[in-house]
């Protein structure tokens, strides 16, 4: 059996090399390293596949995030709702900026923010909702803008996990995550289900005056050379990981894809097991791990376990050759950095409990049956 990885960048690689290696040569030939064409070029393929207006790229995801939020003009003591349950990056910048970072508990079921508890957040200091795609499963978006609307608030979707995944609306129509909201962001980490080999983020919109804003903001606050019309940041995606990007972008539907096999191959072998709870899709079911449906992309394939001790089935996973992720493994309200009074630990009874209980498998574009079945039987065998 081959060597397992929890994301097996190399064998991905081996897919793409030829043209990878020739297009990074390219852009060292052309010298063109900041903001060259390929930059440009993979802007515009990466707007029609998302089906948005405008992608402004960026160094990287958090950068990505921090921008949006400076684009739309919030001000220090504005109020920002998110999930507890998610990377620090999220209220990170929140915080940087001097908003008031607002966190709320997750739904049990899917991961990600639980409606009912933004409702009861919202204050009238609340101006936004930043809804994180969780693990690569798209949050309730119908809900969220409709929630959204009421209030007058802006929706900034978190997009770095779920890049690829569609959102089918009540009417039936179908977006790309991170088209939904006001605007959105994404990181393209090389571990992400669209990375690069370095750092790299973007910011999605279809409102002109803020995609114009914000490619001021990404660029020292210029648009005309030494004339900085706004406050900016130095925040650029490099010419040789837009190639890159550029390489894996006409492949992500292929990737999701394997990565929804994967998952549906890792589904089927813990059915029965009544301690593990698998992944289910916006709507309680499994139904979205099948080959119609790619709401869900599965940058994560997460698990529940139950009557379990959790560290010690990372040990014991780990002792046999298979590396696990734990995350999170503790909530944003608890981490020093983000401790605030207004907290009540009744508000986050799912978080605290999943931060006890989730475990993430080897998911990637190169699993093979023989990997997945040694996987699943090493977990079993500890649980049951």
């Amino acid at each position: 059996m081959r060597k397992i990885h929890m994301v097996d960048l190399k064998g991905q690689y081996e897919h793409i090399k030829e043209r990878v290696n020739q297009s990074v040569l390219d852009v060292i030939e052309s010298a063109a390293f900041v903001n060259g064409p390929e930059v440009h070029q993979f802007q515009k393929e990466l707007e029609e596949y998302l089906g948005v207006k405008h992608v402004i790229p960026c160094a990287n995801g958090t950068d990505a995030l921090q921008v949006a939020m400076m684009g739309l003009g919030l001000k220090p003591g504005d109020e920002v709702i998110t999930a507890d349950f998610t990377f620090a990056a999220t209220v990170e910048v929140i915080a940087l900026l001097g908003l008031t970072p607002v966190l709320v508990d997750v739904d049990p079921v899917t991961f990600n923010i639980d409606v009912d508890a933004v409702r009861r957040a919202i204050t009238p200091k609340t101006k936004a909702i930043v809804p994180v795609h969780l693990f690569g499963l798209v949050a309730p978006m119908d809900e969220i803008m409709e929630l959204a609307k009421e209030h007058d608030l802006y929706v900034i979707e978190d997009n770095a996990q779920a890049i690829g995944a569609d959102y089918t609306s009540k009417d039936g129509s179908k977006r790309k995550a991170g088209g939904i909201g006001h605007v959105a962001s994404t990181s393209f980490f090389p571990s992400k289900n669209l990375g690069c080999y370095g750092d790299g983020g973007a910011i999605f919109t279809n409102d002109d005056d803020l995609a114009h804003t914000i490619r001021g903001i990404v660029n020292h606050g210029m648009y005309v050379r030494y004339h900085h019309d706004v406050v900016g940041v130095n925040s650029r995606l490099d010419s040789i990981q837009a190639t890159i990007l550029r390489a894996k972008l006409p492949n992500l539907d292929q990737y999701n894809a394997a990565r929804r096999n994967a998952a549906r191959k890792y589904t089927e072998a813990f059915k029965g097991v009544d301690d593990i709870i698998t992944p289910k899709g916006s709507c309680g079911s499994e139904e979205f791990i099948c080959d119609q449906c790619d709401c869900h992309v599965f940058h994560q394939y997460t698990l529940r376990v139950l009557n379990t001790d959790r560290d010690a089935l990372v040990q014991h996973l780990q002792g046999k050759g298979i590396p696990c992720g734990v995350y999170y493994p503790i909530p944003l309200h608890s981490q020093k950095a983000y401790k605030n009074e207004r907290y009540n630990e009744a508000d986050f009874t799912v978080t605290n409990q999943l931060v006890k209980e989730v475990i993430s498998l080897p998911m990637h574009t190169e699993l093979d049956d023989e990997q997945i079945e040694y996987i699943t039987q090493a977990v079993i065998e500890f649980v049951s």
